[in-house]
């Protein structure tokens, strides 16, 4: 397992799994959001960070085995939509 100390400071422990952290980014990001700004004032408010560090976060845990191990659905979902705007650059 993976604890953090900081933000952005991360220590592995004898299991490998995801932090309570990562877990809590990739449940917000399998979440559908009603409104603009609603999933930004979630971000801030259920995990403390800007929408910025988030997506930070987010982008790496989407090459994360771990990540795809967890939540295999948004992982893929969201590796596509990567994948797609990446494409049309």
């Amino acid at each position: 397992m993976v604890t953090s100390h900081a933000e952005g400071t991360r220590v592995e422990s004898e299991s490998g799994g995801l932090t309570g952290q990562d877990r809590a980014v990739l449940d917000l990001a399998a979440r559908t959001w009603a409104g603009p700004g609603a999933k930004e004032r979630a971000i801030r408010e259920r995990l403390g960070m800007s929408a910025t560090r988030y997506y930070q976060l987010l982008n790496a845990l989407l090459d994360d085995p771990r990540a795809l191990a967890h939540d295999p659905v948004t992982v893929n979902r969201l590796r596509r939509a990567r994948d797609t705007r990446r494409e049309s650059r």
